[in-house]
């Protein structure tokens, strides 16, 4: 009897030691597994756009080609159908998602801790060209990209990544326009004066 007892007892603190052994490995990664659901991955923007307050240029112009929704703020806050400028202005997208093969992220111990299974990837390109008539008073491009990486837990949408971009393009064009609308100021009054006159003519 005494032989038995002393058996289950040992029996008794093997199977506790293994629960308490096991216990904290559980927790870990039932935390693990919960903060890399809560994760959010940035969304990344390269080359960095300043971000400048939008304001109208010091001329207005007429949209000869363009969505009139879809333009930049220093455009879309200068249209006129009565002026002599025009605005052609055009955007592009591209995608180029990446994605980890499946047959490797499941076989991965960290794709379950929320590392990275891919990005979603969008560029846009736009060019805006300005004219009065057939004298072009300036031509400008811009290319910007934007992305966002996901896991298993989260995964952003191709339109957020899309507005991102097209936000970050159309500001590089702003900032263009910004830097030189002196420039552009001078020049749209000449040759508006130069339109003017040859028409009396």
């Amino acid at each position: 009897m005494r032989h038995k007892f002393a058996l289950a007892a040992l029996f008794s603190v093997s199977i506790l030691c293994g629960c308490g052994l096991q216990q904290p490995d559980q927790n870990q990664a039932q935390s693990q597994s919960g903060g890399a659901s809560e994760s959010q991955s940035q969304l990344v923007i390269a080359p960095k756009v300043a971000d400048v307050p939008a304001h109208a240029l010091p001329f207005k112009g007429k949209l000869l080609s363009g969505d009139p929704a879809q333009l930049p703020p220093a455009v879309a806050m200068s249209l006129s159908d009565s002026s002599p400028v025009t605005f052609t202005y055009r955007e592009e997208l591209t995608h180029d998602d990446y994605h980890i093969p499946l047959a490797i992220s499941w076989l991965d111990p960290l794709t379950y801790s929320g590392a990275p299974l891919g990005d979603i990837g969008t560029t846009a390109f736009a060019s805006l060209s300005i004219s009065v008539g057939d004298t072009i008073l300036a031509d400008y491009t811009a290319k910007e990209h934007a992305s966002k990486s996901y896991n298993l837990y989260a995964q952003p949408s191709h339109k957020e990544v899309d507005d991102a971009a097209v936000a970050a393009v159309r500001q590089s064009i702003d900032q263009k326009l910004y830097s030189d609308e002196a420039r552009l100021a001078q020049a749209a009054a000449s040759a508006g004066k130069s339109r003017t006159a040859s028409v009396g003519q």
